[in-house]
């Protein structure tokens, strides 16, 4: 396949990058930096440069391009000042509108978009099982989940099929969530935020990757959200159970919800609730996740 993708030198971007190489594709990606970009993508993947909130994607960087991958966005896990809230919903809501109407532009154009988007589309549920066919939530959050994939699935009206990939905790050492956690938990001074009742939907980073790979691949079914996270999910006090023991560490230091809301302000209802978010619709399709039960992918994570 010849694909182009955005948001490439992030976590998931450059493990798909790789994957995508590894199986003989040919790959593009948009960003503000190509000479970065080919400095840690290798100099196989042709970079070009593109600012998502300037204006819409090259066309000819999309051109005859057989898909596109969308996953750039500015980061969600920081304070959330007002201009920080900002920068979050444009850089996904306007981002994705102008990548579609370069998307848009492009002769011969793509035949499928698969878009990032995220479980925080559901809001806080509590216990409730959330598969994507649930209604989206009305926090801020959900609403910038709702905005992106709204301005993604208009690639539909120019006949492009769309995939969104709602994400959950993404497991690797190397970034995300996961590589937060592990200095205290290495210390012995880990454990369960906030009671550790709220629901992680947690998955391996070479299955999200997988998940992509297979939205890229598949026919028409593979449209709408797709949720990437693992077929069960788990509590955070049970994750942070699975954590130590991978780590052989204990894992009972609570860590106080009012501590994290100094820290981290209103973001901080990202760590202290949560989804019980399954993959339904990955499942109907038939998809097998390699790394269906938590410790053995902690322990994959972990190397």
């Amino acid at each position: 396949m010849r694909v182009t993708v955005t948001g490439a030198t992030g976590l998931i971007g450059s493990e798909l990058v790789a994957a995508l190489t590894a199986r003989g594709d040919e790959v593009t990606v948009l960003t503000r930096d190509p000479g970065r970009a080919r400095e840690r993508l290798g100099a196989a993947v042709e970079a070009v440069a593109w600012d998502p909130l300037a204006g819409p994607a090259p066309a000819a960087a999309i051109a005859g391009r057989d898909g596109v991958v969308h996953l750039a966005g500015e980061p969600v896990a920081q304070r959330w000042s007002d201009d920080a809230k900002r920068r979050i919903r444009d850089s996904r809501e306007r981002g994705t509108a102008h990548l579609v109407e370069g998307l848009a532009a492009a002769e011969p154009r793509p035949a499928v978009l698969v878009s990032a988007s995220g479980v925080g589309y559901y809001g806080p549920r509590g216990d409730e099982q959330v598969d994507e066919a649930t209604a989206p939530g009305s926090d801020f959050l959900a609403g910038v989940c709702v905005a992106w994939e709204r301005a993604a699935t208009a690639a539909e009206r120019h006949g492009v099929r769309v995939a969104l990939v709602r994400t959950g905790v993404v497991l690797d050492a190397r970034g995300g969530a996961l590589a937060k956690m592990l200095p205290p938990f290495k210390l012995g001074v880990g454990g369960p935020v906030a009671g550790g009742r709220q629901w992680m939907p947690w998955i391996a980073l070479d299955d999200l990757v997988g998940l992509y790979l297979a939205a890229l691949d598949g026919g028409a079914a593979w449209s709408g959200p797709l949720n990437g996270s693992a077929p069960e999910p788990v509590t955070n006090a049970d994750f942070s159970r699975a954590l130590g023991r991978a780590l052989r560490r204990p894992a009972v230091a609570p860590v106080p919800r009012l501590a994290l809301k100094l820290l981290y302000g209103e973001m901080e209802q990202i760590v202290t609730t949560g989804q019980r978010a399954v993959p339904r619709r990955p499942l109907e399709l038939g998809h097998a996740f390699r790394h269906p039960g938590l410790d053995e992918a902690l322990r994959v994570a972990l190397g």
